[in-house]
């Protein structure tokens, strides 16, 4: 029988590479590999390739460290309750 801890980490880690695969998706992706082929749609005046290229991939990668946050907090919970960890000692 797995140990709670190991659950834990196991949903951890899936979360953490689903967010990173939209991360590499976004920025490789979108901002280097498609970027000749979504030149053709416009954001702000500018081409979306080179919008992705510039700004746009930082943007999701902010966006994505919330979703991080949000994920990890109700995982904490789901483990753990709703222990305050800064008062472990």
């Amino acid at each position: 029988m797995k140990s709670k801890q190991d659950s834990y980490w196991k949903e951890n880690i899936r979360i953490l590479l689903f967010l990173l695969s939209i991360w590499f998706l976004v920025s490789f992706g979108f901002g280097i590999l498609l970027s000749d082929w979504l030149d053709q749609f416009q954001v702000g005046g500018f081409k979306l390739g080179f919008w992705f290229a510039q700004q746009g991939s930082i943007y999701i990668f902010i966006i994505l460290i919330f979703i991080y946050i949000y994920l990890i907090n109700r995982l904490d919970k789901k483990y753990f309750g709703d222990k305050n960890f800064k008062d472990s000692n």
